[in-house]
């Protein structure tokens, strides 16, 4: 939504001038005479105050006609990790079963309470569930592998076991000595802005812009579908995805190598599978596929496939158009649709 107040902008208009951090992700501003959007701590020559427009999201910029600024990428750094957070995960990562306590964070000079808010604003949980979600995937890993639920217990750091059980059945659904189903989610950033990949041990389930409609609902579907429980993690299909991704968008990847876990009707998987043949750089339509499915009749059911379609980007339902080429509806908004279309075009 771009922003009226014109007491407001004259505010960042400052902050931007000022390149001032503390105002990273807060505004995005439009230049008007170069076509970009940038972010408060971008580095690029400034404009003058009437050929600047600001917006509160970056999907906003990218609907009014902006591209992202190549010099302070704004739709990923907007949303990437504040030093103070990446501080707090290293910690985290020097032993993944030792819990960081906030008077371990405050010995570091980082700020638990900045810490939380970041964690709840960006992945809807605390700093210290993330760590106990974290955790409980060691555990299961170990637990398959032989391990008994006691050494598993108290190797990672819990006192009892009964305290481990009911955590552990609290995020899984399952007690320790009986199989846990769970799919793994993982944030990260992209050109276009954050995404959330979800897999399974057999593959990635979903990958999604942050800001989709009605992402909570495919959450819940997938866990029912699935009969799993989602917590906080990585695996090596979300660690792939994150890197196929990253590549997609450098120009040096056309074709993903991911492994997929997909659930849906035959008409779905149909739909997706000839999604998965338009090449980079080209686009059909929702009649061509139905009549490459021996379907003419089906256009409205692959249209719905397309709806229901959960992997963003790998399966291309952004290279769907009109039978004219007109630029359709698109999930994660038509401005990033028509800048994905750009982008291969630019890179065929």
């Amino acid at each position: 939504m771009k922003v009226a107040d014109d007491e407001l902008c004259d505010v960042w208009y400052q902050a931007l001038l000022e390149r001032a951090s503390e105002y990273t992700g807060v505004f995005f501003a439009g230049v008007i005479t170069t076509g970009v959007f940038c972010i408060s701590v971008c580095r690029a020559r400034k404009p003058k105050r009437e050929n600047v427009e600001f917006y509160k999201d970056a999907k906003s910029a990218l609907a009014a006609g902006y591209r992202p600024c190549k010099v302070c990428r704004p739709a990923e750094n907007a949303h990437s990790a504040p030093l103070f957070v990446e501080e707090a995960l290293a910690l985290v990562r020097q032993d993944l079963k030792i819990r960081i306590a906030d008077a371990d964070l405050r010995k570091h000079g980082i700020s638990p309470e900045r810490v939380r808010r970041w964690f709840l604003q960006h992945h809807g949980i605390t700093f210290q569930a993330f760590q106990r979600m974290q955790r409980v995937n060691i555990a299961i890993q170990e637990l398959k592998s032989g391990r008994t639920a006691t050494d598993v217990a108290l190797d990672n750091g819990y006192e009892s076991l009964s305290g481990f059980g009911y955590t552990y059945k609290r995020l899984t659904g399952a007690a320790p000595t009986q199989p846990a189903q769970i799919i793994v989610i993982h944030r990260f950033t992209t050109t276009l802005g954050p995404m959330l990949v979800c897999a399974t041990e057999r593959g990635v389930c979903l990958l999604q812009f942050t800001d989709r409609s009605m992402l909570e609902t495919e959450f819940s579907d997938i866990q029912c579908l699935m009969n799993a429980r989602i917590v906080a993690g990585e695996n090596r299909h979300t660690q792939q995805a994150e890197k196929e991704i990253s590549e997609y968008f450098a120009g040096t990847r056309r074709h993903f190598d991911l492994l997929l876990d997909l659930i849906g009707t035959d008409i779905q998987r149909s739909a997706w599978q000839a999604l998965l043949a338009v090449p980079y750089g080209q686009t059909s339509s929702y009649r061509t596929i139905a009549l490459q499915l021996n379907k003419p009749d089906a256009a409205s059911a692959v249209a719905a496939a397309h709806g229901a379609n959960r992997i963003a980007i790998v399966i291309p339902c952004h290279r769907l158009t009109g039978l004219d080429g007109a630029i359709t509806g698109y999930d994660g908004g038509i401005a990033r649709k028509a800048w994905l279309l750009e982008h291969e075009k630019n890179m065929s």
